[in-house]
């Protein structure tokens, strides 16, 4: 097992990080990096794509008010893919927004990121810079990191209640849906946000969308939280999910 070192996201900005090899290592991972006891723990899935002006407005709404101060509140952590784009980046900007001290896991595969010593095999992928911890996992393309990404964030909670908040997104999303689906994480689908997360939420209403979208809703594990709801509302739907009964 590697041992955790800085990695560089800018010139003036260092995160802690762990190489992981294989599932088996998770847990052994996860210690060093320093997360020893139980704690909730927020999954950010999706994307951003397809979004106006207005749409994002209520997006960035949804992680400054909502989602961030929730976390934070609660002592929980979050997990989500670690680079600087879509909702990854509005996750970091929300946590430095409200000042936020809870950790932000970013699971991330190591062809990305340019690693201490070494000269990446490709042109790397800028990392979201207010995350706290990257697990570093095997891979060079998008989607490498779904089923890594899921368990991550089962090792972390060590048995304390977790939830996947999905916005937007795109095929691999529906990897990343189903990842957290197989180990029975409830994924809440963002109606309003567009692509994926308003596909499950028409399956949810029983329309006809597509096979694999009527496949994840039939889990049970999908539910539906609506961007035009009163804030508040959706964070104690949210909370519902996340606090420890």
């Amino acid at each position: 097992m590697e041992k955790p070192f800085r990695i560089a996201i800018s010139k003036a900005q260092t995160a802690s990080a762990i190489r992981v090899e294989s599932p088996e290592y998770l847990a052994s991972a996860i210690n060093l990096l320093g997360f020893h006891s139980p704690r909730p723990i927020l999954v950010i899935l999706g994307g951003a794509g397809k979004m106006d002006s207005a749409d994002l407005n209520r997006l960035s709404s949804l992680f400054v008010k909502v989602l961030a101060p929730l976390v934070e509140e609660l002592g929980a952590s979050v997990v989500d893919g670690g680079t600087d784009f879509g909702v990854m980046q509005m996750m970091g900007a929300a946590r430095a927004e409200i000042s936020g001290t809870f950790s932000l896991i970013g699971v991330t595969p190591v062809g990305f990121v340019a690693l201490p010593g070494e000269i990446p095999s490709q042109e790397v992928v800028p990392l979201e810079p207010n995350h706290t911890h990257f697990v570093l996992i095997p891979g060079s393309n998008w989607g490498d990191e779904s089923p890594w990404l899921a368990s991550v964030a089962s090792v972390l909670a060590m048995g304390a209640r977790s939830v996947a908040v999905l916005v937007n997104g795109g095929e691999i999303s529906k990897i990343d849906v189903s990842q957290n689906i197989k180990v029975n994480r409830p994924v809440l689908a963002v109606a309003g946000s567009g692509r994926l997360a308003d596909t499950l939420n028409a399956a949810l209403s029983g329309e006809y969308t597509d096979e694999e979208a009527i496949k994840l809703v039939a889990s049970g594990l999908v539910q539906s939280i609506d961007l035009k709801e009163n804030l508040d509302t959706v964070a104690q739907v949210i909370k519902l999910y996340l606090e420890n009964a």
